[in-house]
């Protein structure tokens, strides 16, 4: 069986051990080493070569996440998951800007964390789905890149490979609507907006309607509402 190497960086000595154990039972895990936030941290991530990286945000605030650039632009096929004792918005923001794939409170189940990790090794980037649930973070971190746009930072090209309906499509999703609230505004069949999300996922090379949003607001096609659709278009 094939299993993915992971590497732990906390300062909680008795927060590794239980990863640790936890992981002992997993068979398609493989847990390489862990370590402290330290000067030598970087140099055994590299030594080690995970394909995850459990990072603390540690302390001093936030010395993990200078520690998840440096991995990053060292090793870019590395995933970092970020994990936090708080969750609150501006570290969720300052783990995108580090660059890391996900983010975890450290009162996570060990389910959550073994399918996070998985998704992970799989190509996705979990991160997103946090961003779209909090619309203060999703707005900044638009913002950040609209300014980089503006500033002139190297991107990707900014053709648009949507239709405007596929536009209008994805917007309805970016702000919390099913399939079926989306056609209900759009008088269209519930199949058809589903056709239309297949080819936006086709289009952008998604994985999953979050990633598609979240490429979308990426280059700025489009833009999210912090009012929310109310609870009767957004149940199943």
């Amino acid at each position: 069986m094939e299993k993915i190497k992971i590497f732990v960086v906390d300062n909680n000595s008795i927060f590794r051990e239980g990863l640790r154990r936890s992981f002992d039972s997993v068979e398609d895990f493989d847990l390489l080493g862990d370590t402290n936030i330290d000067e030598e941290a970087l140099e055994l991530v590299m030594t080690f070569a995970p394909e995850i990286v459990l990072l603390d945000i540690g302390m001093p605030l936030l010395a993990g996440l200078d520690l998840a650039r440096q991995i990053t632009q060292k090793s870019p096929g590395v995933s970092i998951v970020v994990l936090d004792s708080f969750g609150d918005d501006e570290h969720l923001f300052q783990a995108v800007k580090s660059g890391a794939a996900g983010y975890l409170t450290k009162n996570v189940t060990p389910d959550e964390l073994a399918s996070t990790i998985r998704r992970l090794y799989q190509g996705e980037n979990v991160i997103s789905e946090k961003v779209l649930t909090r619309p203060k973070v999703a707005e900044r971190v638009l913002k950040q890149f609209q300014d980089l746009s503006l500033m002139g930072v190297a991107m990707e090209a900014l053709t648009v490979p949507l239709t405007p309906r596929e536009l209008e499509v994805l917007s309805y999703v970016a702000r919390g609507y099913i399939n079926k609230a989306v056609a209900h505004k759009l008088c269209v069949s519930e199949q058809t907006v589903k056709n239309h999300m297949s080819s936006i996922l086709h289009k952008l090379d998604a994985n999953d309607r979050t990633q598609a949003v979240v490429l979308a607001m990426h280059y700025g096609w489009i833009s999210l509402r912090v009012t929310k659709p109310s609870d009767s278009l957004i149940k199943d």
